[in-house]
């Protein structure tokens, strides 16, 4: 089974963020007849989707995601920082999903000399328990 990899960040009942590796199963599915069968993950439902590009030096002091989405990084580099003091590097092609919604949330910087561009897709409820 194919699985895509994915940065977690994350409050918890504190609202002190955390980060996680989790992963989304692909399965084969006829997706888009005629063409062949492809993996896909599990359908979910979004609310609107955007663009952001963060400036060369660009830095987002402690801040919770106002709204939980995904990032699917397109360009650049970029480090996060969360609230128990972990930091982390993305790069272009790396996705998170933001879901601290509460307490001081997470820190974000822009590394070396090329903005980051960053495809986001916002969904406004929270994640179903397991």
């Amino acid at each position: 089974m194919s699985s895509i990899e994915y940065l977690r960040i994350f409050a918890d009942e504190d609202g002190c963020s955390h980060f996680e590796i989790e992963k989304i199963d692909l399965v084969t599915n006829n997706y888009a007849p005629p063409a062949p069968s492809l993996n896909t993950s599990t359908l979910e439902a979004a609310d609107n989707s955007t663009f952001l590009e963060l400036p060369v030096g660009w830095y987002g002091d402690w801040h919770p995601t106002p709204v939980r989405q995904w990032l699917i990084l397109m360009t650049g580099m970029c480090e996060f920082e969360a609230g128990d003091g972990e930091r982390v590097t993305r790069k272009a092609g790396d996705v998170v999903m933001l879901d601290d919604l509460i307490g001081k949330g997470h820190q974000t910087k822009v590394l070396g000399e090329e903005s980051v561009r960053i495809a986001a897709i916002h969904f406004s409820r929270r994640k179903a328990a397991p």
